[in-house]
């Protein structure tokens, strides 16, 4: 079975053509991809704090202390989302500070 498998990798190995991918993008293209992924990053962060404060809400049992840390989860989710939201303006800072 190896002798099979390294067999198959040297002749896959030996016919492959060498290729060179050149990516061309402009700058307007990266701020978009750069905006896209703090988007993305943010929502799922902001995301886990909800899932976290309500998990910790309903495990609370009335626990004061507990509340109060799921509340603060619930608030840092707030954040993490109206930063999300705020991802396209700040990007727009950039390409005007870049001249794009």
């Amino acid at each position: 079975m190896v002798v099979l498998c390294a067999g198959l990798a040297a002749a896959h190995g030996a016919s492959a053509e060498t290729t060179h991918v050149v990516a061309v993008a402009s700058l307007d293209q990266v701020l978009t991809n750069i905006r896209n992924w703090i988007m993305g990053i943010l929502a799922l962060v902001a995301t886990v704090f909800l899932t976290i404060g309500g998990v910790r809400y309903l495990l609370a049992n009335g626990d004061p202390g507990e509340v109060e840390k799921a509340k603060s989860a619930f608030r840092n989710a707030a954040f993490g989302y109206m930063l999300a939201a705020l991802a396209p303006v700040i990007v727009d800072i950039l390409r005007g500070l870049v001249g794009a």
